[in-house]
């Protein structure tokens, strides 16, 4: 049987606020409805109770590392976590996500976080033309297709159940 999956959402700014009409409007024409959505911030509790943290670009990951050092191996970015899984190969019928992210961390550099590189971030659409946001949400929408893909590959549909 396939393990249970929570998603939660946090970020850096003060929590309790609703999203921006750019954003209701864009999730409202993919079909998502953010309109009783709450921001919160991200806490070390947040973060120790993660399997996995994403952040949207390398600023959030960092921010996570220095709230809890030991979310080090389990901190990417979308974009890296992508980007890094395609290259390993998709986590194999069996095989515990933190051992799939232990894979994933090797060769990384706490240093690789510092700097100003945005080549793992997704653009950040605030301040911006309804487009932009359509088009970060789209970003992120075929990123995690693909993480989906890496993390539950078709053959793990096939397995029986327990």
């Amino acid at each position: 049987m396939r393990e249970p999956v929570f998603v939660g959402s946090a970020g850096l700014l003060d929590g309790g606020h609703t999203s921006p009409r750019e954003v209701l409007a864009t999730m409202d024409d993919m079909g998502v409805d953010l309109s009783e959505h709450q921001s919160m911030q991200i806490s070390p509790q947040v973060v120790s109770e993660a399997d996995l943290v994403l952040g949207m670009a390398r600023r959030h990951a960092r921010e996570v590392v220095l709230l809890d050092s030991d979310a080090w191996p389990r901190t990417f970015t979308l974009k890296e976590l992508v980007r890094r899984g395609e290259k390993l190969g998709p986590r194999e019928p069996g095989e515990t996500l933190p051992a799939w992210l232990d894979q994933l961390h090797q060769g990384r550099e706490r240093m690789d976080l510092v700097g100003r590189s945005t080549e793992d971030d997704v653009s950040d659409p605030l301040g911006g033309p309804l487009s932009a946001y359509r088009s970060s949400a789209q970003e992120i929408d075929n990123l995690v297709e693909r993480l989906t893909a890496l993390l539950f590959a078709p053959r793990d549909v096939l397995l029986p159940p327990e």
